[in-house]
């Protein structure tokens, strides 16, 4: 560890990649990469939690909207600790070929719309630190999430969205 920062000293942060097809019965797979990945890191036992569940009310978003259901789709996620000004943490990038949309009109619908489904990108912005949507070049769509270690969850500013990452990370 680094008295400076905190933070252990690797000339390289390794990476996880993972490729899935866009099918609900490979995100137990996922889910259990993201564990225990975040759980090597050091992670607590409920970060952890959050992590795997906006992981998976991700990809289940990319399998519903950005491919219709259809098995053929395909999802990379990658998975990289990082070590940022004395923090540490874990990327999420979830990146996928299927429709895009206007990163600005990605939201939860309203809260007091009390009906089953539709809450993953609030819990999404709710239990991570940093949320980003970007289309790609090409077509699909990128989600980048990151969770510091030492964070419960991210706060919801004063319009009660979560604060949004600026890519430096």
């Amino acid at each position: 560890m680094s008295k400076q920062t905190g933070c252990r000293k690797r000339a390289l942060r390794p990476c996880v990649r993972l490729t899935m097809p866009s099918m609900p019965r490979y995100l137990a797979m996922i889910r259990a990469a993201v564990g225990c990945l975040a759980g090597q890191e050091g992670f607590s036992d409920e970060t952890i939690d959050q992590c795997v569940l906006a992981t998976d009310e991700a990809l289940s978003n990319v399998i519903k909207h950005g491919y219709a259901c259809s098995p053929d789709g395909g999802i990379e996620v990658i998975l990289r600790p990082i070590c940022r000004a004395g923090r540490t943490g874990l990327v999420i990038l979830i990146l996928d070929r299927g429709r895009d949309t206007n990163p600005t009109r990605i939201g939860g619908r309203d809260l007091c719309d009390l009906r089953p489904g539709g809450l993953g990108v609030h819990i999404i912005r709710s239990v991570m630190d940093k949320v980003q949507y970007r289309r790609r070049g090409g077509g699909g769509m990128l989600l980048r999430m990151v969770k510091f270690k030492d964070s419960a969850s991210a706060r919801p500013d004063s319009s009660g969205s979560s604060r949004l990452a600026s890519g430096t990370n």
